[in-house]
């Protein structure tokens, strides 16, 4: 069935000088949701609907009730300039005027999706606007962006404000869900009303662009935020460096404008010379915000991350276990012990590297990337060689886009450094860190070839650790010339993105995890690139239930990398059970941060089964569907769900985040499952293997879990306790 209707044309792909003025409507559909475009020959577009999915014949009707509908698509400053606007330009004669006429459209297709492509031209100047509209094929989530050229032969063009995205909104007793925080307390969610006014969720750090605030938010459209009704808009740039959401609103109106941050970041466009935008990917749920969340979970395991099909492996991580006490002896240790408990995977962390300047704490030796032969005396070789002989797989940490003034790189290369001659040079971690210059084609090269010499000279090196420990402290490249320095805080992207494509290119299967500091980059700008996000360099289960909640609104669990920790925990210092540890890590991708021998044989038995009980509930946690059950923002505990597509298999999750003796804790309703098949119940991870709780091997209806729910008050009555539970249809 055509997925777009033509209003007083007869062809949309013949290209025009100037379209007469005629309107054209055109719809892009998913399962759930249409949006539809309007254009008018000659002139502008704008959106005419994003909502639930409607039918072609339905068009018509938008012309009698919404015929003064003015949602631009991409509100140009300079001709009625008032309003907050999307493209903002300076003209080669110093105008900062934009008139855009229609000159195209065309609606294609390709590997992702349809495909509709609107071509603009100024009326009078050398600039040409492309703006696109996607649908992605099998999910419900579309996004927009444009591409921007100078079309002139002499003559740059500045770019002054270059959104990727104006979305009109209805007004109404809207909320806003967005996410902020920093290290160690990354995602914490927050719900507010949207107040007449402006309200701004931007990020000018440089490089880690998730601590603060996340591009990443929601906008309720009917009333306080619900997890499984009611109509919510979820909204997501998919970009690795600051941004900036403006959310305008009056009584009459609500408007999301969202892109790259212009501040301090004017770009200049030569002749010929073009700029695309980042995508701002978007989802309409009538399914509250839990809706959303299903959206671009699938949308992300299939277009949004690395290998999102694939199943991921249980991994110990030395960090945490030993930290920069990295050797040869060591490392065979901790991979034998996570081989016995049934992971699969082992990755050294920090530390291997370092040849004049050995890696043993953090002020010396990033850049240099040989190992440091007093530690390994062996090489990378044999550490790969060592996990081979016990049946794991080897990974590996770097921090490639760094460097330290103490080390062999910087002494051989201070220009390649983002620097200002004339300025003292500030730094970062271990008062020595300072940020490699990947504006700088020669930095690429550099860069690229660490991962590429580990991988040639070891290629069954299996997973990376990608860190990233700063943010752009020096705003000065001794590479760009003078009237580029303005393009540092998107050039520097721009590089890094030309990087990972090389990387991925060469090296399509290796896993890599895309860690900064924690979670600073929990984004879908380099997440393409990336198996998965370290969420949090903060392992205290307790804060990981919050944290992991927040991220879990738009990035899903197989890309949320969460690991069990000692107790006390290292950040916080909080004392939990090995059991809450392992059932909140479950719920992710579950892995080890830990030094297995410090552990007592009763932990170690514990760990051996929980890892066992994991490898049955994977495939459920890692692809299937996700529902918040208890929001810990509301409860004394709280609980999620995931189900597989065909609501056959489950795995519910509940922690105990509060305990007062008599306090009431909620009936667990499960949303996930088919009300028409009756489920088998098992605990996964009772603390004693002969004394399971009590929903142990009950069977039960869907319409039982769903409507009546579980009294979970029975399992979760004490502090620092919970629950994991399968459940299998009959």
């Amino acid at each position: 069935m055509k997925k777009y209707l033509i209003v007083g044309a007869l062809a949309m792909l013949a290209s025009v000088p100037v379209m007469k003025a005629k309107n054209l409507t055109h719809v892009l559909s998913s399962d759930k949701t249409s949006l539809v475009v309007t254009t008018n020959g000659g002139g502008t577009a704008y959106y005419q609907y994003f909502g639930p999915k409607i039918d072609n014949s339905d068009i018509s009707g938008f012309f009698g009730v919404r015929s003064n509908y003015t949602g631009h698509t991409l509100p140009q400053f300079g001709l009625g300039s008032g309003g907050e606007r999307a493209l903002m330009v300076r003209m080669p004669d110093g105008s900062i005027s934009v008139d855009l006429a229609m000159e195209d459209l065309k609606l294609t297709s390709d590997d992702k999706g349809e495909l509709l492509m609107l071509t603009f031209n100024d009326r009078v100047y050398p600039l040409k606007v492309r703006q696109f509209f996607r649908h992605y094929a099998d999910t419900d989530v579309f996004s927009t962006w444009t591409e921007i050229t100078n079309t002139g032969k002499k003559g740059n063009i500045g770019l002054l404000e270059y959104a990727s995205a104006c979305v009109p909104l209805t007004r109404g007793n809207n909320y806003l869900t967005q996410f902020q925080g920093g290290w160690a307390s990354e995602t914490r969610m927050s719900e507010s009303p949207v107040p007449d006014g402006q309200t701004v969720i931007a990020n000018k750090a440089g490089l880690r662009n998730t601590f603060g605030s996340n591009p990443a938010f929601m906008i309720s459209l009917d009333g306080t935020p619900r997890e499984n009704s009611g109509e919510v808009f979820g909204g997501n740039l998919l970009w690795s460096g600051n941004f900036k959401t403006r959310i305008d609103a009056n009584p009459y109106s609500l408007t999301v404008i969202s892109g790259i941050n212009s501040e301090a970041s004017e770009l200049t466009l030569k002749p010929g010379q073009s700029l695309t935008t980042p995508e701002f990917a978007m989802v309409f749920s009538t399914e509250g915000k839990g809706g959303v969340s299903r959206a671009f979970h699938k949308w992300a395991r299939k277009y949004g991350m690395a290998h999102g099909d694939r199943q991921h492996d249980i991994l110990l991580n030395s960090w945490e276990g030993v930290y920069f006490g990295v050797n040869q002896e060591v490392m065979e240790q901790m991979m034998t012990d996570i081989a016995n408990l049934g992971g699969e995977l082992f990755v050294m962390d920090d530390g291997w590297f370092g040849d004049k300047y050995p890696r043993d704490n953090d002020h010396t030796s990033l850049g240099d990337w040989m190992v440091a032969k007093k530690k390994l005396p062996e090489g990378v070789e044999g550490l790969v060689k060592a996990a081979k002989e016990r049946g794991v797989k080897f990974g590996i940490w770097i921090e490639p886009e760094m460097v330290n003034t103490k080390s062999e790189l910087y002494e051989k290369h201070p220009e390649w450094v983002l620097s200002d001659p004339k300025r003292p040079l500030i730094q970062g971690r271990g008062g020595t860190q300072a940020v490699l210059d990947l504006c700088n084609p020669k930095v690429q090269d550099f860069v690229f070839s660490i991962t590429d010499n580990l991988l040639t000279e070891n290629p069954e090196i299996a997973y990376i650790k990608w860190d990233c420990n700063a943010d752009i402290m020096n705003y000065a490249s001794p590479y760009l010339p003078k009237e580029e320095q303005s393009e540092i805080y998107v050039r520097y992207h721009q590089g890094l993105v030309k990087v990972l494509e090389r990387i991925r290119a060469k090296y399509p299967d290796v896993a890599i995890q895309l860690c900064a500091s924690g979670g600073g980059r929990v984004n879908y700008g380099l997440l393409p690139y990336f198996d998965e996000v370290w969420v949090s360099d903060n392992t205290d289960a307790y804060q990981r239930v919050f944290i992991q909640w927040g991220d879990s609104h738009f990035y899903p669990a197989i890309a949320q990398a969460s690991h069990v920790s000692a107790s006390p925990n290292h950040q916080t210092g909080r004392v939990l059970p090995i059991k809450y540890r392992f059932d909140v890590a479950m719920s992710g991708r579950l892995g080890m941060e830990i030094q297995p021998k410090n552990m007592k044989p009763e932990e170690l038995e514990f760990a051996k089964h929980a890892i066992a009980a994991y490898k049955e509930i994977r495939p459920v946690v890692q692809f299937g569907d996700q529902y918040r059950l208890l929001s810990p923002y509301e409860n004394p505990v709280a609980a999620l769900m995931y189900a597989d597509e065909s609501k056959n298999n489950a795995a519910v999750f509940a922690y105990r985040l509060d305990y007062l003796h008599g306090q009431p804790v909620p009936m667990l309703r499960l949303d996930g499952v088919d009300e028409n098949k009756n489920y088998r119940i098992k605990d996964l991870t009772p603390q004693n293997e002969s004394r399971p709780c009590y929903l142990d091997g009950k069977v039960v209806s869907g319409r039982i879990l769903r409507n009546a729910g579980i009294n979970i008050g029975q399992v979760l009555n004490g502090p620092n306790t919970s629950i994991a539970l399968s459940l299998t249809a009959e």
